[in-house]
């Protein structure tokens, strides 16, 4: 790909449903991805597991979001167990920034009590969409707690359409679906015209509690 793709290609391959990735940490060079089946998270039917569903009321982390975005996507391109591996490289890391900084990516951040980041995920937000990238967690539920609080965000805020990008059996317990290509852009394409608002109008990320996530979750499920 290009040196010169920036972020304004980049929101252009979203808007028509593909997406770049690396093919290794230490390999400047992206390539654009179209996949023949697309995981989504239905909004309407996002699942709750009853355990997380306590622990996410008992808060045991401090979640905030847009605090601390390119420390999340390091810490989602560190190695970890099971996962030695990964496609976020330099470049990814500079373009992604600059989207965040342009108001269209966004991260969702757990804290402990010492004040240490243990969780978070990032993502592309246009019009009603939000296009989840990576996850990553060094806590105990610390990734399954920032994507409830990210989905509660996106429920407020209008979205429709939530893209996992792949099958994912770590999300499957969230209520995951594959729908063919076809499917997607149908879906992508109803839902980019939908006006959502990450920071839910004027409540911005203050109106969250555990228990006010998993209310607004299962409300709609």
């Amino acid at each position: 790909m290009s040196a010169r793709f920036g972020t304004h290609d980049l929101l252009a391959c979203y808007r028509r449903g593909v997406f770049p990735m690396g093919d290794a940490r230490d390999d400047p060079n992206l390539f654009l991805v179209d996949p023949d089946m697309r995981g989504i998270l239905p909004l309407e039917a996002f699942h709750i597991p009853k355990r997380l569903q306590r622990r996410i009321k008992q808060e045991p982390f401090r979640v905030t979001a847009d605090t601390a975005f390119s420390r999340v996507m390091e810490m989602c391109a560190e190695s970890a167990d099971g996962r030695e591996t990964t496609w976020i490289n330099s470049t990814i890391l500079n373009l992604y920034s600059a989207l965040h900084r342009e108001g269209y990516a966004h991260s969702i951040e757990c804290w402990d009590d010492s004040g240490q980041l243990v969780g978070g995920l990032y993502g592309v937000s246009l019009g009603g969409v939000f296009f989840g990238e990576s996850m990553f967690s060094r806590a105990t539920d610390a990734s399954k707690i920032a994507l409830a609080y990210l989905v509660a965000r996106l429920i407020e805020g209008g979205y429709v359409l939530l893209d996992a990008q792949f099958h994912n059996p770590h999300l499957e317990q969230f209520g995951l679906v594959e729908i063919p290509r076809a499917d997607f852009k149908r879906r992508l394409k109803v839902a980019l015209e939908v006006e959502a608002d990450f920071y839910c109008g004027s409540s911005g990320s203050a109106g969250f509690t555990g228990s006010t996530v998993v209310q607004r979750i299962t409300q709609m499920s």
